[in-house]
């Protein structure tokens, strides 16, 4: 039999923290259930990490790489509107397509939070930073303050895991595909209005300028 390299079974490890967080919670989360999971034994997963925090480090490494990859994954060459709309469908439909990862996500963050305060934090910092950037490159032919690209990053956030929230809680695909539409809709209402209202006083700065 082929011996699997280790960063194969680091991340055969990792995808399984993710299944086993997602089904009994942190406190569930055994070493020997991981392993189970990954099927492997605990040795080997002892071998690949010195201890179930590291293997966590890594899971958070993971969930803050797929937002990212969901965020940069939005088209560059295009408007904040169309832009905003991109990003919040793709974190939705990564939600959708995997209620594992959403579950973990919102699990690894209360309970970092609970017991190392900034790391739980980091998580979102890091989406939001991403966020903020991709807007902002959206938005490089007819700019907008960093305080109204805050604000549509936050709104982006409270749909996006509104929607998580409520998928975790049904479980309805159908009914999560329309309540998609739906977000998709709120934002590009509030955004319309936002970007319509913002407009004076751009036009007031570049007079001064």
């Amino acid at each position: 039999m082929a011996r699997i390299p280790v960063a194969q079974r680091r991340r055969d490890f990792i995808d399984a923290a993710v299944e086993v967080i997602a089904s009994h919670g942190i406190d569930g989360a055994t070493t020997r259930r991981i392993a189970e999971q990954a099927k492997a034994n605990v040795a080997m997963l002892h071998y690949c990490y010195d201890s179930k925090e590291d293997l966590f480090a890594d899971v958070y490494e993971f969930v803050t790489g797929k937002y990212r990859e969901v965020i940069e994954g939005s088209d560059p060459h295009t408007d904040l509107p169309d832009a905003a709309e991109q990003i919040l469908r793709g974190v939705m439909q990564c939600y959708l397509e995997s209620p594992s990862f959403t579950a973990t996500t919102f699990e690894l963050v209360s309970w970092a939070r609970r017991q190392h305060g900034d790391r739980g934090i980091a998580v979102y910092d890091q989406a939001f930073d991403t966020v903020r950037k991709a807007l902002q490159e959206a938005a490089a032919a007819d700019p907008v303050t960093p305080e109204l690209i805050d604000e549509i990053a936050y709104v982006l956030a409270t749909l996006a895991d509104g929607f998580g929230v409520n998928w975790l809680t049904y479980g309805d695909a159908d009914v999560a595909r329309a309540q998609m539409e739906i977000n998709c809709s709120v934002l590009d209402t509030w955004l319309s209005g936002r970007l319509a209202a913002a407009k004076p006083a751009r036009r007031k700065r570049a007079a001064r300028a």
